[in-house]
Formats: C-alpha cells, structure tokens, sequence
C-alpha cells in the first residue's frame, strides 16, 4: 500500500460527501477511514494483525506521517494518535457487523454503518 500525503484521496471524500451524512458524521467517517488506511500499513509494517497493534505503534506511525509534518505540534500529534487509536471501536464493531476482520473492511462498508442511522 503506498502512502498518502492526504488525509483521503479525492475519491474518498466524493464517497463520503454523497452518503449525506451531517457534517459531524461525515468528520467521523473520514477519520475513522484515515485511520483504517493508517491501520493497515501499521500493521503491515510491523507484520501483525490490526487488533494486535499497541498504542505505542499507532503513535509512532502518526508522529511519522508525512501527511501530519506540516506544522503539526506535538500536542496535535498526541491527539491525533488516540484519534486515529480511539478509531478501532467503531472499525471492530463495522467489521463485526460485516463478518469481517478490520483488515479487510471496506470503504463503502464504513460509510454505510454510520449512515445506518439515516436510512
């Protein structure tokens, strides 16, 4: 997987913007997919599944990407990392729901669980 020097591709955000979500929800569903991508390369990275990664991992991995080199404080990146951390609730319940490991989540079925409670 290569890395983005953007939070979501043009692609994810058209995704996201169509789903017609508040704009609450739509900040939630683009950080917990920035978070499911991020994620994925952690855990490739250090060969492990997404549910065994630790904290300390996750940090490292926020405090190193170069999306977040721009400015980013260190305070910043502390939130940013229990942010992207704090995403593994709602991607282990989708992932549950579809029967799935995190792994293998889908954008479009990230999306359609928070829009769940729209329809």
């Amino acid at each position: 997987m290569q890395p983005y020097t953007e939070f979501l591709t043009a692609e994810e955000c058209a995704e996201v913007d169509k789903a017609l979500l508040t704009s609450h929800d739509k900040f939630t569903v683009r950080v917990a997919i920035y978070a499911l991508r991020s994620l994925k390369q952690i855990a490739q990275q250090h060969q492990t599944t997404i549910d065994a990664l630790t904290s300390e991992q996750i940090e490292d991995w926020v405090y190193q990407d170069e999306s977040l080199q721009g400015g980013s404080d260190r305070q910043f990146k502390q939130f940013f990392s229990k942010l992207v951390s704090s995403s593994l609730t709602p991607l282990k319940l989708i992932a549950q729901e579809f029967g799935v490991r995190v792994e293998d989540l889908a954008i479009p079925q990230v999306i359609s669980w928070f829009r769940k409670d729209f329809d």
